[in-house]
This record gives C-alpha cells, sequence and structure tokens, in this order.
C-alpha cells in the first residue's frame, strides 16, 4: 500500500472519528483551524529542515511528489490525522457530559 494511500485513508478514518464516532465537532470550528495553521506552521518548519538536508528521505515511487516547503503533502496529510485525533481524543474525554456518563457507570 502506497504512502498516498496510507495518508488518504488516515484522514478519512479520522474525519469519521471526530464527526460521527467521537463527536466533537472539532473538525466544524473555527479555533481547530486557527490553532492548526499555528501547528501546520511549526511542522513545515521541522519537516522542511529534515527533507531539505535529506535527513529524511521518501521513495518517489511511494508519494505523489507534490511538496511544500520540501514536506511531501502526505506527511502533511498524515500530521493532520495525528493532531486532529489528539484533539478530538481529549475534547471528548474531557467534556463533562463524558465525565459524567462514566461517574454513574458501575465498577
Amino acid at each position: 500500500m502506497s504512502y498516498t494511500l496510507l495518508a488518504s485513508i488516515s484522514i478519512a478514518a479520522v474525519a469519521v472519528a471526530d464527526l460521527w464516532i467521537l463527536r466533537t465537532g472539532l473538525l466544524c470550528r473555527r479555533s481547530f483551524w486557527v490553532s492548526y495553521v499555528i501547528i501546520l506552521f511549526f511542522q513545515l518548519l521541522v519537516n522542511g529542515v529534515l527533507t531539505g538536508l535529506a535527513i529524511v528521505q521518501y521513495n518517489p515511487h511511494t508519494i505523489v511528489g507534490l511538496r511544500i516547503v520540501y514536506a511531501p503533502v502526505e506527511d502533511l496529510a498524515f500530521g493532520f490525522a495525528l493532531i486532529t485525533l489528539t484533539l478530538s481524543c481529549w475534547v471528548r474525554l474531557t467534556s463533562p457530559s463524558w465525565a459524567t456518563t462514566q461517574q454513574r457507570e458501575p465498577s
């Protein structure tokens, strides 16, 4: 399976998790997208250094080839999926309604 396909699947899976499984609606919030732009800046900075200096190299047959500041778009997709899933879980696990539900369940 190619890196591009895995990156695409990860974005779709995280969107499903956020919107329908965890039901946080994080992807629909302006605050998420503002914070993601900040994270993206630093991801591009670090990824640009690592790939620009050839510390990390990619097999050209497993990626699309489109790069943003030396970073393959697949790296940005995986980064998006990781950040989004982490934040969605955080929001869900720290929401008052979830905490109340968990306290009522028998041990």
